[in-house]
C-alpha cells in the first residue's frame, strides 16, 4: 500500500483518471470445483466494453502508468498485464477473447482466484495449495489443476504468460526468493510438461518483496504466500485485433 500511495503522488495530475480505470477495471471470482458459473459474476460489466473504456482512458499510457501503480519498482502479474494494454477497437476484441478464457479458467480451477484485468487475465494460487511448507514440489492435487490450466492456454495460444512466486517476510529472502523461484519454475515446468510452448512463459520469484498482506499478521502472511500468473495477448493477437480479425 505505501507503494501504492507514493506512486499515487507522483501522478497526483493523472488521479481521478486512474481512479475511474480501476473502477471499470478488475472483475474477481473465487472459484471451486463444484462452481460453474461460466458467465459473468452478476452485476459486473462486460470486459469487452472495459477493452474500449481502456481505449478511451489513453490506452498503453494509462496502461504504463497503472501498471507501475500497482506493480510497484519489480511489476507484478497485475502490472504487466495493465502495462501490455493496447486499447480502442483492438482492445476490446482482445477483453472479449478474454473473457472466454476466463470463463473457462473460474470453471475449471479448483481454489484458485481468477481476475480480469484490462485485456488479460490474473490468476492466483495460494501456495498452501500448491506446495506443502517449504517444498518446491507440486502437491498431486496442484499437478491437476496445472493440467487443467494447460489445456485452457492451449485453446488461446497467442498469449504471454508471466509466472511469479511470492513469499511472506518469514525468515530471510536469502532463503525466500530462491524458494519462489523454484515454486513459479515448478509451475512454468507443469505447464511445458503439458504441452505449453515454453517460449510463451517467463517464470520469476521476489520473495517477500511484493506483499498483498499484512506480514505482522497470519492472515497477512497467507495471503502473501501465492503463485500469481498473468495471461495477455502476445504480438500475434494484438496485430489480429489492430486489423479486426479476432
Amino acid at each position: 500500500m505505501k507503494k501504492i500511495n507514493s506512486l499515487l503522488s507522483l501522478v497526483a495530475a493523472f488521479s481521478l483518471l486512474l481512479n475511474s480505470f480501476a473502477q471499470a477495471q478488475t472483475t474477481t471470482t473465487t472459484t471451486t470445483k463444484t462452481s460453474v458459473g461460466t458467465g459473468r459474476p452478476k452485476g459486473t460489466m462486460s470486459k469487452t466494453l472495459k477493452g474500449g473504456i481502456i481505449g478511451g482512458l489513453g490506452g498503453a499510457v494509462v496502461g504504463g502508468v497503472a501498471g507501475r501503480l500497482i506493480g510497484g519498482k519489480s511489476g507484478t502479474a497485475k502490472g504487466a498485464i495493465i502495462g501490455a494494454v493496447v486499447g480502442g477497437t483492438a482492445g476490446a476484441l482482445i477483453g472479449r477473447k478474454m473473457d472466454k478464457q476466463a470463463a473457462e479458467l473460474r470453471r475449471d480451477l479448483e481454489g484458485a482466484t481468477v481476475e480480469r484485468v484490462g485485456e488479460g487475465i490474473k490468476i492466483t494460487f495460494a501456495s498452501g495449495i500448491l506446495f506443502a511448507t517449504n517444498s518446491s514440489a507440486l502437491t498431486p492435487e496442484a499437478a491437476g489443476n496445472m493440467t487443467q490450466m494447460a489445456e485452457t492456454m492451449a485453446k488461446y495460444a497467442d498469449t504471454n504468460v508471466i509466472i511469479e512466486g511470492h513469499t511472506d517476510a518469514s525468515g530471510s529472502d536469502a532463503i525466500n526468493k530462491p524458494l519462489s523461484e523454484r515454486r513459479a519454475q515448478a509451475v512454468a515446468n507443469q505447464l511445458t510438461t503439458n504441452g505449453i510452448d515454453s517460449a510463451r512463459i517467463t517464470a520469476t520469484g521476489y520473495g517477500s518483496s511484493q506483499p498483498v498482506g499484512d506480514n505482522a499478521t497470519a492472515a497477512g502472511k497467507m495471503k502473501n504466500r501465492r503463485v500469481e500468473v498473468a495471461i495477455f495477448a502476445n504480438d500475434k493477437m494484438q496485430k489480429a485485433a489492430k486489423r479486426g480479425l479476432l
